[in-house]
């Protein structure tokens, strides 16, 4: 619940996928607390991670939804993409080696922390296409399944060096969360059903408690991290926040 609250403000004030958050936080809880195996833990934070952002997403669409952000056209490409990199990128990460994973997931952090912290406002001359938006789509949902994460911090620039307006690139990423989640959280369930060496009360490679106690709260705490963005600078909250996930995915990646 505790892990719920601070990802529900970061997401609200910042725009961030919780998982970025979300999955170093319960591989130190499964791993550390409740005594199980990084070849169980590391899975099982990834899907738990990607089942949270149902809800959470579903709201956020929703809510984009009512103000106009939602372009079909883009949505739909984007989602037969998503379809299939979610699939794969879910089925990769939970049958690779853990150490693998852990060591992967730490790049592609410090990646998208770098991207966070020097990304420019470039746009690129061409336009975007139906093919254009399934590759970005089918990149997007391959590592946001890998990683547990809504896939903002990857489509949103993406749509936007292809000239799409900010606010539409948003409402796509918003929508295109629940896709990723629903498609990669079932691939961790099929890939995890007959795994023996899970803690109780997992459904697949999903956790439900720790599912359930992060979407209670989260779903709150979104809001008023939203408020509080209206109040601060966010764009030095967001160099700062990069700069600790630098830290985070350092000491994963050597830890």
């Amino acid at each position: 619940m505790v892990i719920g609250s601070v990802v529900g403000i970061l997401a609200g004030m910042l725009g961030i996928g919780g998982g970025l958050v979300i999955v170093p936080a319960l591989l130190i809880l499964l791993t550390e607390f409740q005594g199980v195996a990084l070849s169980e833990s590391m899975p099982l934070a990834i899907g738990t991670s990607l089942c949270t952002i149902i809800l959470t997403g579903m709201s956020s669409a929703r809510a984009h939804f009512k103000l106009g952000n939602l372009n079909l056209d883009i949505v739909k490409w984007c989602a037969v993409g998503i379809a299939f990199g979610a699939i794969i990128g879910a089925q990769v990460a939970a049958n690779l080696p853990a150490q693998q994973v852990k060591s992967i997931f730490s790049v592609l952090v410090m990646l998208i922390a770098a991207q966070m912290i020097f990304g420019g406002q470039r746009k690129s001359e061409q336009r975007i296409s139906p093919v254009l938006l399934v590759i970005i789509g089918l990149v997007t949902g391959l590592v946001s399944a890998f990683m547990g994460i809504g896939g903002g911090a990857l489509m949103v620039p993406a749509l936007i060096w292809f000239r799409v307006d900010i606010k539409q690139a948003i409402g796509c990423a918003a929508f295109c969360g629940i896709v990723i989640a629903l498609f990669g959280s079932a691939s961790f369930i099929q890939a995890g059903w007959d795994n023996p060496n899970l803690p109780d009360w997992s459904f697949g490679y999903i956790y439900l408690p720790a599912a359930a106690g992060i979407v209670i709260t989260s779903v709150f705490t979104a809001k008023l991290g939203a408020k509080i963005s209206h109040r601060l600078n966010t764009v030095v909250l967001k160099r700062v926040f990069a700069g600790f996930l630098v830290i985070v995915s350092l000491r994963m990646l050597l830890g």
